[in-house]
């Protein structure tokens, strides 16, 4: 295992850097949550009129899922880019998509006005949006990860994550107010289209935030090494990312993919679908269940830096399991503390999971980066984690409505999150620690483990190629 060698950049330089990355994924994920909360509470109507109201949820939030479809086309095209031409130029193109689909969300004539092309625009622009957040997230905490140093990559690289309840705090704050100050007739006529407009101000901020930051120090080095390698006439050609990720580190991909299960889905079931169970089964109003999803995500934001720091301290491994194991273990508990209707106990309910989910969703951005040489970085880690989104986050509101409406219980919902969290504490365990690795020595093959046998070798050389 590597030694933590690489210099970290001067402090003020290094805090600029966690401000662009989490301005953009503050930005990216409001821009994404925005769809989740409206699916649930008003684009049945608006889009899916003739349904009955569960059917019309089940269509929204299948359009709502369709975005997460396009995350993997994201993760491979953004992936590739930012291996061979960097992480910055790709962050501002993602914002750029994003922040744009959005928009024209909040312009989208509803299935009153043009009929069944509504869903039909509503749907492609989703797609953008999945395209988009399949890119981001990758590039983001990269950015951070190879600008810091081993010591508190942990800490600083989960700031990038934050982004997420950030963007889950503005998304459901927004909705939150107008829901409180506009009638339902009036929310639903035009109020509706006011947090996804407000999509185009922030991306202007986050364009002049994120064009301020320099490349990462070890994507210049590397990059110099691939040219320098290059101009030897006898050199091997370089290989695509893709290639080489799938080819020495398909291992690391499935764990990443693994350890993406439980958390992706208890998130997805603990911020969207809750807005469709606390409404239609335990008889909450809307505001309601929107105020206690604010409060949690304000802790949520909270805690993830401080299981990032844990993390540097006793590794990644072991913080993760926390977050699996607990969110497995809280489910029942989860859904029993809203059924009683009481404000009190929807918050405690949202406010520990999230914490829980915090445990795992911390650690990742180093974990994953820790796992893959710099030049194919990007894709390897936006691969494991935005193909998992396919199987995991994507059907999860989707799945747990169903079985709402198959079995009127939320038994079987919180059978179906404690089985991906089973899932999760098996993938995590398989997995090697990654937190005294050094990105930098990551290139000359590091980041494959002894226990490969005769694999290491030739997979050291190749890394040595591609990077």
């Amino acid at each position: 295992m590597a030694s933590a060698t690489t210099a970290p950049p001067p402090p003020a330089s290094l805090k600029r850097i966690v401000a662009a990355s989490l301005i953009g994924t503050t930005i990216e994920w409001y821009d994404f949550f925005l769809y989740g909360s409206a699916a649930a509470l008003v684009f049945n109507k608006l889009f899916f009129p003739d349904s009955d109201p569960l059917v019309g949820t089940l269509l929204s939030f299948l359009t709502y899922a369709v975005g997460f479809a396009a995350r993997p086309l994201g993760a491979l095209v953004f992936g590739h880019y930012g291996d061979r031409l960097g992480r910055k130029k790709l962050l501002v193109l993602s914002l750029l998509l994003m922040g744009g689909a959005t928009f024209a969300i909040g312009l989208l004539p509803t299935h009153a006005s043009i009929g069944t092309a509504a869903p039909v625009l509503l749907t492609v622009l989703r797609l953008v949006q999945g395209f988009a957040l399949g890119g981001e997230w990758g590039g983001a905490v990269l950015l951070v990860s190879e600008h810091g140093d081993a010591r508190r990559r942990g800490f600083w690289a989960s700031w990038p994550q934050t982004g997420a309840p950030a963007g889950q705090l503005l998304a459901t704050g927004v909705l939150s107010l107008l829901t409180a100050l506009l009638s339902d007739a009036a929310f639903g006529s035009w109020g509706w289209r006011v947090p996804f407009l407000l999509s185009g101000v922030l991306v202007i901020v986050g364009l002049w935030i994120r064009l301020s930051v320099d490349e990462s120090p070890v994507f210049k080095q590397a990059l110099a090494q691939a040219e320098a390698r290059k101009a030897d006439a006898a050199a091997d050609a370089e290989k695509l990312p893709i290639v080489s990720v799938l080819r020495h580190h398909w291992r690391d991909v499935l764990v990443a993919m693994g350890a993406r299960m439980a958390e992706n889905i208890s998130y997805y079931v603990i911020t969207a679908f809750i807005l469709v169970y606390a409404t239609t089964s335990a008889g909450v109003s809307k505001q309601t269940a929107l105020n206690a999803v604010l409060i949690a995500s304000a802790v949520h934001f909270a805690v993830i830096p401080a299981w990032g720091a844990l993390s540097d301290r006793i590794g990644r491994r072991p913080v993760y399991l926390i977050g699996a194991v607990g969110v497995g273990l809280w489910m029942f508990p989860f859904f029993s503390l809203i059924d009683t209707s009481g404000f009190g106990n929807l918050i405690l309910a949202v406010t520990v999971g999230l914490v829980l989910h915090g445990a795992m969703y911390a650690p990742q951005a180093a974990f994953f980066s820790e796992m893959f040489a710099t030049r194919m970085r990007y894709s390897g880690a936006s691969i494991g984690a935005q193909f998992a989104s396919v199987a995991a986050g994507a059907p999860a509101p989707l799945i747990a409505t169903a079985l709402l409406s198959d079995y009127g219980s939320s038994t079987p919902i919180a059978l179906y999150v404690i089985a991906a969290a089973v899932l999760t504490v098996v993938a995590v365990a398989a997995a090697e620690e990654t937190r005294h690795r050094d990105l930098a020595d990551a290139d000359a093959g590091a980041v494959l483990p002894a226990d490969r046998g005769s694999d290491r070798k030739g997979a050291a050389a190749e890394d040595v190629r591609t990077s």
